[in-house]
């Protein structure tokens, strides 16, 4: 069963590097999305603020997506590493 748990981590280790990778992406889109708001006038300048602001809430889901998949990552790799009570 080891062997068939460790390929889940391997899996999983993927995906977290696909979002490692696509991390700087996701942050850019926001800064992007700012640029084209106003050069396109449909958010005027003086509710920039506002937009800022969901903007940068929207940046930080992806960090705490990516931050929460590496912590669930590391918590199942160290319970295969260190075992249960029932596996001594």
């Amino acid at each position: 069963l080891k062997p068939l748990a460790w390929l889940g981590i391997a899996l999983f280790a993927g995906t977290v590097f696909f979002q490692l990778v696509n991390l700087p992406v996701e942050i850019d889109a926001s800064n992007r999305a700012k640029a084209q708001l106003v050069g396109l006038g449909i958010v005027p300048v003086a509710d920039m603020p506002a937009v800022n602001s969901v903007l940068n809430a929207a940046a930080w889901t992806y960090v705490a997506g990516t931050l929460q998949s590496i912590l669930t990552l590391l918590y199942y790799a160290s319970y295969l590493v260190g075992g249960s009570s029932d596996d001594r």
